[in-house]
């Protein structure tokens, strides 16, 4: 596996230098009104949409561990267990935090969560799994079902 930093406009990472628990990566966006509920269709109201804030926590977890995959690996989502505990205004900055809490063959585990400052607005597990980027697509283009996380 291999490990490069990304820059410093991807996020924040911290962790081991392999693949495992600790490897965290925090991902800031400003709230605008395409990210709400109202524009969504998830809502009727101008706050940060559940949808959105779960958007926020894959991309934190994709970067997270993107570093350490072989050179045409990447991972697609499996599980999304999230709670959405508190709105976050439009023009407020969100900030998603995935860690990751376990690792089983090509299946990743990760604790998120999405903070306004210091309130929790979200939290949760969600959980990753490592593909081979082109047989995927090409499972998505030709009708066959890729193979699962085993």
């Amino acid at each position: 596996m291999r490990n490069s930093p990304l820059s410093e406009a991807d996020g924040r990472r911290s962790g081991p230098e392999v693949l495992g628990p600790g490897a965290t990566f925090e991902l800031t966006r400003t709230v605008t009104e395409e990210m709400s509920a109202r524009h969504l269709g998830s809502g009727t109201v101008g706050v940060l949409a559940t949808p959105a804030m779960i958007s926020m926590m894959e991309g934190a977890a994709t970067l997270c561990v993107q570093p350490y995959l072989r050179e045409g690996q990447t991972t697609v989502g499996y599980v999304v267990n999230i709670r959405h505990l508190a709105p976050t205004g439009i023009g407020r900055e969100a900030t998603a935090r995935a860690t990751v809490t376990g690792v089983d063959g090509k299946r990743i585990v990760f604790e998120v969560a999405c903070f306004e400052g210091d309130k929790k607005v979200g939290g949760g597990e969600h959980v990753r799994v490592i593909i081979e980027g082109g047989n995927f697509l090409a499972a998505a283009t030709d009708g066959a079902v890729p193979p699962g996380p085993g």
